[in-house]
Parts: structure tokens; sequence; C-alpha cells
């Protein structure tokens, strides 16, 4: 899998392999959510990257990542909510 929007390949952790199945967001989704979310960095490597699905009742989906020499996608959230500050 790779991300045109960071220029990168994308990894998918064994654990946000897990989250995706139990949460029923598949590989189209999940690049879709990568490349068109808004992007919220924790610093300069640790991202979260947020997207909401129309067609989904669970809305927001987030993707928990980190930005090295590719993206390691650490886990994937549902009815996810940004913290406010």
């Amino acid at each position: 899998m790779y991300s045109h929007r960071f220029n990168s390949d994308i990894h998918i952790t064994r654990h946000a392999s897990e989250r995706m199945a139990a949460r029923n967001i598949n590989d189209g989704e999940l690049i879709e959510l990568i490349e068109a979310g808004t992007v919220k960095h924790k610093d300069d490597v640790r991202v979260w990257v947020a997207k909401n699905f129309d067609n989904r009742q669970d809305n927001l989906l987030c993707v928990a990542a980190v930005l090295e020499d590719k993206i390691v996608v650490k886990t994937v959230m549902h009815h996810f909510e940004w913290e406010e500050k």
C-alpha cells in the first residue's frame, strides 16, 4: 500500500490490522482515510488522521500513525472524537 499524500509506503501493524477487521474497515477505506483525512500532529513523527465516512454509522474513523521512512499505522479507531486543547 502506498500514500501519494505522504509520498511513502504504508505499513499496517498486526494490531492495526486486527482493529480494522474488528471494525469492518477495509483497505480502500484506510487509504481514503490516509489520503483525504484531517491530519493533526502530536509531534514531528506521530500523527492522527481522521475522516468522516457518510456510509458508516461509526464516524469519525481515525488512524494513529508514525511518519518514519514509511507510514506505520499503529491502530485504527472508530467513534473517534478530537480532543479539545
